[in-house]
Parts: structure tokens; C-alpha cells; sequence
């Protein structure tokens, strides 16, 4: 199996150190910030041990998982793809973020059901002009590190990415334009009169319509590897879905149930764990 190793600037001594605690082979660059290396699973505890210590992402490749195989790369949007909250941004311009990012923050814990925080955060913004949700885009969304280079690699062997959110159309259509997305599933914020209601327009996307919508894709691509990224607990139903599941600067409840975890790079390391070819 192939030990990958990465970090934002990955040096020699701390491959070197790593292949002798593995007992692995020769290690193989990846460019700057990756290498991979034969090693034994069974090596797996103190690995892990030493690259917590040395804030390095590490991942158990089966040397059978091709990149070439994959299908589809499903994405959260929020903390994920972008490296916002949109809505605790959102309600910064209303002077309430300390009250919707708390609701939030304990939503991606788990420990409140996401419909119902949603509405209650939402809520909270009516009488919001929709130029705020402008600003919000234009002054404070950027893309995460590796975004777009993650995006490049899984288009260039065909993949087909879907963007799917908890959060808001405003934000996810603009981004499908931006980055060349193949499909986006998000919620409507109800306006009038130029201004937030406080309320949500039809269905609310929530756990479940996430993973319903990669399932239905997946149903599309037989034989193709379904690839799913996300960061809280809205995402586990999706994650789960996904034949290879990521764990982005997550929660530690998503860490734990994902195949993969990545702490410290950006999203173009989510390409290092397949086989090129």
C-alpha cells in the first residue's frame, strides 16, 4: 500500500524520518509538498503519531485506487470549498455574528438538527438588503488553497464535480460560474423588495438532500470512483455515500468517519490519494 506524506512545504528530513519509522520503500516525490512510499499498514499508529506531532497529512492508499477511475467529486461549499461561513458573514453586516456563528458552530458540531438551525439563523437576517450578500462575495469569499488546482486534476481526467450546500444560491451559482462547476444544489434565500424575509423558498438542503444528490449522480457513473470533501456534521450523510470520503480542516466527528483526512494542506492534496493513471 502507498504511504502518502504531505504538508505545505514538505522536507527531506521529515520524509527521511518517516520512511525509516514505516520500514518503506524509496520514497517517490510528488512535487514540493507530497511524497509517497511503500509501506505496511501495519506500521499505521506511529505514523500517524509522528505526523500529528509534525503537522503532516498522512493517507493509506490502496495502490489499485486510480485517479484515472475517477467519476465524480462531490464538495460542501462553506469552510470547504470557500473559507467563509457565508451566512456568520452575512450576519456580520446585520451586527449579529457573534449569535448566528454560535448556532452555526454548533450545528457543524452535530449537536443541533441543521434544518432548524438554518431557519433560526435565516431568521435572524430578515430586513437584510441583498447588496450585503454582495459584499459578502466580493470582499470576504475566497476560494481555498489548492481549490482550483483540485478541480483542474479531476477535470482534466473527466470528473464531473457537484457543489452542494447547506448554504445559499446567491453564493454557489456565482461559484459554478467561477470555477467551471458541472452542477450545484443550494438554498434560496426568499427576497422582497430588495431585502432577506427570514425565510427559506421551497425544500431546505440538508443532510439528506446532499447525499441524495451525489447518490443520484453516482447512479450515473457505473464502474466510476464517487469522491465527497466536507468539514462538518451536515456533510456525513454525503461523506458517507462516497466510495472515498475527505475530511477538510474538519470537525473531529467527521475525522473520524472519513476514509481520509486533510489537516494542513490545501485541496489539491485531495489528488494525491489516487494512483496517477
Amino acid at each position: 500500500m502507498w504511504l502518502v506524506l504531505q504538508a505545505p512545504d514538505l522536507d527531506d528530513a521529515a520524509v527521511a524520518a518517516a520512511t525509516a519509522l514505516a520500514a518503506a520503500t524509496e520514497p517517490e516525490r510528488l512535487g514540493a509538498s507530497a511524497a509517497r512510499m511503500r509501506a505496511d499498514p501495519a506500521a499505521a499508529a506511529g505514523i500517524e503519531a509522528f505526523c500529528a506531532e509534525h503537522r503532516l497529512d498522512c493517507a493509506w492508499v490502496p495502490e489499485d485506487r486510480r485517479l484515472a477511475d475517477v467519476g465524480l467529486v462531490a464538495m460542501d461549499m462553506d469552510s470547504t470549498l470557500i473559507t467563509i461561513e457565508c451566512i456568520d458573514e452575512i450576519a456580520d453586516m446585520q451586527g449579529i455574528k457573534p449569535q448566528v456563528a454560535a448556532i452555526t458552530a454548533a450545528a457543524m458540531r452535530g449537536e443541533i438538527d441543521f434544518a432548524e438551525s438554518l431557519r433560526r439563523r435565516v431568521a435572524l437576517l430578515a430586513g437584510l438588503p441583498v447588496t450585503a450578500l454582495e459584499r459578502v462575495y466580493d470582499e470576504r469569499l475566497r476560494v481555498s488553497p489548492g481549490a482550483e488546482a483540485m478541480l483542474a486534476a479531476f477535470r482534466k481526467i473527466g470528473a464531473k464535480s457537484l457543489l452542494v450546500s447547506g448554504g445559499f444560491t446567491f453564493f454557489t451559482d456565482r461559484l459554478r460560474q467561477r470555477l467551471g462547476l458541472d452542477h450545484t444544489l443550494s438554498n434560496v434565500l426568499e427576497v422582497h423588495d430588495g431585502r432577506l424575509t427570514g425565510r427559506i423558498e421551497g425544500a431546505i438542503v440538508d443532510a439528506a438532500a446532499k447525499a441524495d444528490a451525489l447518490s443520484r449522480l453516482k447512479a450515473m457513473l457505473p464502474g466510476r470512483t464517487t469522491v465527497g470533501i466536507g468539514d462538518g456534521a451536515n456533510d456525513l450523510p454525503m461523506l458517507a455515500a462516497a466510495d472515498v470520503s475527505v475530511a477538510y480542516r474538519a470537525k473531529p466527528i467527521v475525522r473520524e468517519r472519513s476514509t481520509h483526512q486533510v489537516n494542513y494542506c490545501g485541496l489539491d492534496a485531495v489528488v494525491n490519494l489516487f494512483v496517477p493513471g
